[in-house]
């Protein structure tokens, strides 16, 4: 909570039940991410994710550039479009580029990936702010970040729960993207930021959210995104926006791991299938369910396949036959 004068008084958020269960449903794809080797992507799906977090991220700033006029900026092609929106997604192709040499909690690293994404666009890239700032919707002001004089503060009590704190990573990152908000540390480049360092932040957690578009889903629920922001800013608490992104990140994880169950090998599907499960006995038929793209015959030699590896055990035979997990 915090007091009016913005300075920052004991804990960030609350915990929830829907917070509990995001997370837990996070761990379970997390665990699947692991378990079926998605942790790096395919080199085509990298590219394309990296695209989209690109794309999401500078087009919630107003940014116009399309998914192919960035990809066109990635493969060193000519680009006709705003000098402006150029620059910025050729600022943030390096931002990215560099996800794995930034250290999630040293402020240090973090000025520097400001410096980065904001070269060539403001006064003072890689500087906090020494002024006021405000954030203005239409015609009025939405949010009035915290003075000058205590900022700093701010950001340094926020770097030290980020490394010391008891949370999980996942769940910091969401914290950390909803104060820096709050806080407004720079003059220009706050938004893009908050979404660039949590990605930072949830490297930690999991290598597999360095291509993992979160940006892309908060883009499509922008308008939600403020929303949320805005009622976190009246009731003093990140709780509301720390449900919001646990959400996101789920929905990304969905995606990826829906977008590879195709590449599955006999195993891979063994294992996401009896993680996806609650039962203590199934079918072939259950297992197609899992995968209705697959053939009955294909589904027979996994799970004759599972039986072998002795992963599973099998009762009767040919299509009645019930299997367990070993």
């Amino acid at each position: 909570m915090r007091s009016n004068d913005g300075i920052m008084i004991h804990k960030y958020y609350e915990g929830t039940p829907q917070i509990i269960n995001l997370s837990t449903e996070i761990g379970r794809l997390l665990g699947v991410v692991d378990a079926t080797h998605l942790r790096k992507p395919q080199t085509e799906l990298r590219k394309k994710n990296k695209v989209k977090t690109i794309r999401a991220s500078l087009a919630i700033e107003g940014n116009t550039l399309s998914e192919d006029q960035i990809t066109a900026i990635i493969d060193n092609k000519r680009v006709i479009g705003p000098s402006k929106d150029i620059k910025e997604v050729e600022n943030a192709i390096q931002a990215y580029d560099n996800l794995t040499n930034f250290d999630a909690f040293s402020k240090e690293s973090y000025l520097e990936a400001h410096r980065l994404l904001m070269s060539g666009l403001v006064d003072m890239p890689g500087k906090f702010r020494t002024g006021s700032v405000g954030v203005i919707q239409g015609d009025r002001i939405a949010h009035l970040a915290p003075p000058g004089w205590n900022f700093d503060n701010l950001m340094t009590d926020l770097f030290r729960y980020l490394k010391d704190g008891e949370d999980n990573l996942i769940i910091k990152s969401c914290v950390f993207h909803y104060e820096m908000e709050f806080i407004h540390p720079f003059m220009d480049g706050n938004g893009r930021m908050g979404r660039l360092w949590q990605t930072v932040i949830l490297m930690r957690a999991n290598p597999v959210f360095q291509y993992l578009p979160v940006e892309q889903e908060i883009k499509k629920s922008q308008e939600e995104y403020y929303n949320v922001l805005s009622q976190c800013d009246k009731e003093g608490l990140s709780t509301k926006f720390v449900e919001y992104l646990l959400g996101k990140i789920k929905l990304s994880l969905a995606e990826l791991v829906d977008t590879q169950r195709a590449h599955f090998t006999d195993i891979e599907r063994l294992n996401y299938f009896l993680d996806q499960i609650d039962m203590g006995d199934f079918t072939r038929k259950d297992y197609l369910k899992i995968f209705p793209k697959i053939s009955t015959a294909t589904a027979t030699r996994d799970l004759r396949k599972g039986v072998e590896e002795g992963i599973l055990i099998r009762k009767g035979n040919d299509r009645l036959a019930r299997y367990q997990k070993q």
